[in-house]
């Protein structure tokens, strides 16, 4: 709607300075003639708001000018309660500057939708790991995450999962990701991936970290993500599952069954589902029961027949 593009309109330029016309087209997903008639409205509406010519020209706000967060609609205000993570922000070492945020946000809301967040607050609880993942500690955690805020390479003793073990290594850091309750350290040389649990050690240094230009942090977890999974299901298994089967699938597994499943005449499901090799393939289909068959590779089928044989045999 108009009036939330607006406000859109003032936070922008109160928080990035000038901006031309273009730059705020891009950013709203409008066209620049929507732009135009935007800022008229802001004028008309007495905000001091200013428009350069030239080269560097674009529209800023008269200095010293602040908008209110009194017009937040109540969408807005449920998302930023939403997005907050307390646990987070105590482990960083920042949980008193976020409850402090809190109050300031809260007080600046007009009382009718104060009481709306008030409420909505005692309904929504965020835990982020899983039901069996196992509590980690990160003792060096708040001292990793100021040397990312300022910028500083780390020395740290690091263990790995492969011999040597217990490594000495040099890290710029570049950011920090919370995944499934566990935090990790991306950093250079590289970038590579380090689970900050797994530091044993750490110096902050005075050597400035230099992060690449451009790098994008959540660009580049994506990617590694994307990169983890496809390395992670190198294999596959030909099977036929029954629906009760395939409801029970997670992750790669099912979007295989959805996307290229071919039902057969019984309403079972013929599929090729991505695995992660032998191991992982006998003991995931396995626990599927007597709701999925394996029809290839042979080894495989052989090796489920087997096991089959002796749990039938065991409980003769």
């Amino acid at each position: 709607m108009k009036s939330s593009r607006l406000l859109t309109i003032l936070l922008l330029l109160q928080n990035r300075g000038r901006m031309t016309a273009q730059e705020l087209a891009e950013e709203l997903e409008v066209s620049v003639r929507t732009v135009y008639r935007d800022v008229e409205s802001l004028h008309a509406a007495g905000v001091p708001l200013y428009g350069d010519a030239g080269h560097r020209g674009g529209y800023r706000l008269l200095a010293g000018h602040r908008h209110r967060l009194t017009d937040l609609y109540a969408r807005e205000a449920e998302a930023l309660v939403l997005a907050g993570l307390p646990v987070a922000a105590d482990e960083l070492g920042l949980g008193g500057h976020f409850t402090d945020a809190q109050l300031k946000l809260r007080a600046a809301l007009p009382p009718p939708l104060r009481e709306h967040v008030d409420r909505l607050r005692t309904r929504f609880h965020i835990d982020a790991p899983g039901w069996y993942a196992e509590d980690t500690e990160a003792p060096f955690l708040p001292q990793v995450a100021d040397a990312v805020r300022t910028g500083r390479v780390l020395a740290v003793r690091y263990r790995r999962w492969k011999e040597p073990t217990d490594v000495d290594r040099r890290l710029e850091p570049y950011g920090l990701v919370l995944k499934a309750g566990r935090w990790y350290l991306v950093a250079g040389p590289g970038p590579r991936t380090y689970r900050v649990d797994q530091i044993l050690g750490l110096t902050v240094t005075d050597e400035e970290a230099v992060v690449p230009e451009g790098f994008d942090l959540a660009a580049h977890w994506r990617a590694a993500q994307d990169d983890f999974h496809a390395r992670l299901h190198r294999d596959e298994a030909l099977v036929r599952i029954s629906p009760r089967g395939a409801a029970r699938l997670g992750g790669a597994a099912a979007r295989a069954v959805t996307e290229h499943g071919s039902p057969e005449p019984d309403g079972w499901i013929r599929v090729a589902l991505p695995v992660e090799g032998p191991e992982h393939a006998h003991d995931t289909l396995l626990g599927l029961g007597t709701e999925v068959e394996v029809l290839a590779p042979g080894d495989l089928r052989e090796r489920i027949a087997t096991t089959v044989r002796t749990l039938a045999a065991r409980y003769a």
